[in-house]
């Protein structure tokens, strides 16, 4: 970007009044999110033509999936979070170190995520709660998946540094696409040519590189303030442990929410694979339901990382309440639609008696369970994009993982399947108090002035 255009990108980011900019900025980010997960909505619905076993992979595989996605948001929500505090600085060179190393890394180790993983294939898919009949659909799934592995990271990466960037609408079009292609690549190859899973897999694969070279068209096209270039990264263990604490919320989010997939497949599959089909239905259309007001907070962070680095103290407090408001006022209205028409949202995916009987009371406990959840994510993001390392990676972990893990253990002991599907929203509400409290101890903290040292 040349020099008028830096200006004028800064003039934007720290001067339009905060309600527009961040509305502006989710526009592209709920999109993306929506589309995103209605690929993912129509993945499963498509495999589950083939019958519970291949449906209960699609769950399973969705797990790994979200370790792949937890490594590109960690580099990306890194690097995406101190570059905007250095370009609200003004330091633009330093935002392009910082962009490179974070891109690189993320490339990287997704290489050699792939290779491990394609060794230990077999074992992998079990670790990650296949049944015996679920299992070879799971292998071939996840195959094509681990091809695509260090693409499908870097994409996730790439992306985030665009939102931080302001540039979302970029992002949005890179996703899309891939998710628009993995729809009608499913189409094809699973209906046309009648390749089943397979099929799925090599759509999957296909789309996330298409993704990934779209992502990375921008940067190479000058269209962002910091450049990518290998020769800009520098892989120091400070740089190198700056990202990873920065963005080690998203990681452990992520991980977690990966985690709590295996228990929860593993939990689920002692009450055969309609329960495992049943958990991954209601765990893809909570998450839809979620992703819009994610889509809002992902809107929320780039001024936030901006503003707190330009030192505009009170646009990132009037931003944060901005967010929340218009965060839980979707997230109450989409839940009721949903809680109203549990039946016929289930069997969209499997048009299956027992796992809607299942699915139907887990799905309708998730939606009340998610109405808290704007504030705490919205609190975690602040924290996040303002370099608050300790806050964001306690109430990640909240969120994600200390409440619901002995929840699910617990509650899955002493009342089975019906404690299974109590598990996550029980875990949604014990995240709130800590939350609220995170959040006013943050704001008694920030300095009241624009320009305060």
């Amino acid at each position: 970007m040349d020099k008028a255009a830096e200006e004028l990108q800064y003039r934007k980011m720290t001067e339009t009044p905060v309600a527009k900019l961040i509305g502006t900025l989710a526009i592209p980010t709920i999109l993306t999110m929506l589309v995103s997960n209605i690929y993912n909505l129509v993945d499963t619905a498509f495999v589950g033509l083939w019958g519970n076993s291949a449906s209960g992979a699609v769950g399973v595989v969705f797990g790994f999936m979200a370790i792949l996605q937890a490594v590109g948001y960690m580099f990306g929500q890194g690097a995406g979070s101190l570059a905007a505090r250095k370009l609200g600085a003004r330091d633009i060179r330093a935002a392009s170190v910082i962009s490179s190393t974070g891109f690189f890394s993320a490339l990287i180790i997704g290489a050699v995520l792939e290779v491990v993983c394609l060794f230990l294939l077999r074992p992998l898919v079990f670790f990650l709660g296949s049944t015996a009949t679920i299992a070879p659909y799971a292998e071939t799934y996840i195959f094509y998946i681990l091809l695509a592995a260090p693409f499908t990271i870097a994409g996730f990466t790439l992306n985030i540094i665009l939102r931080y960037e302001g540039k979302a609408f970029y992002g949005m079009i890179g996703l899309v696409t891939g998710a628009v292609l993995n729809i009608g690549g499913d189409a094809v190859l699973m209906l046309g040519f009648d390749l089943g899973i397979t099929g799925a897999g090599i759509s999957t694969a296909v789309s996330q590189v298409i993704s990934f070279v779209i992502l990375l068209i921008p940067f190479l096209r000058g269209k962002t303030e910091s450049r990518l270039s290998i020769r800009s990264a520098r892989f120091s263990p400070r740089l190198e442990a700056d990202l990873i604490t920065t963005g080690l919320p998203s990681l452990l989010r992520q991980g977690l929410n990966s985690i709590n997939t295996v228990l929860l497949n593993n939990h689920a599959a002692v009450y055969g694979d309609a329960a495992v089909a049943a958990m991954s239905i209601v765990a893809r259309i909570g998450f839809f339901v979620f992703s819009v007001a994610l889509g809002v907070g992902q809107g929320f962070q780039p001024v936030c990382s901006f503003n707190y680095g330009a030192k505009k103290y009170s646009r990132v407090r009037r931003g944060y309440f901005v967010t929340l408001i218009m965060a839980e006022v979707l997230m109450v209205i989409i839940n009721v639609i949903v809680m109203l028409n549990t039946n016929t949202f289930v069997r969209l995916f499997r048009d299956d008696d027992l796992v809607c009987e299942i699915a139907a009371g887990a799905l309708i406990l998730q939606c009340i369970g998610q109405m808290v959840l704007p504030v705490c994510m919205v609190t975690e993001m602040t924290m996040q994009s303002s370099g608050k390392k300790v806050g964001a990676v306690l109430l990640s972990a909240f969120r994600s993982g200390a409440f619901f893990i002995p929840a699910l253990i617990i509650l899955a002991y002493f009342f089975g399947l019906a404690g299974i599907q109590w598990a996550q929203p029980a875990a949604f509400i014990f995240s709130l108090l800590p939350s609220v409290l995170f959040a006013s101890y943050y704001f008694r903290h920030l300095p009241k002035e624009e320009h305060a040292s």
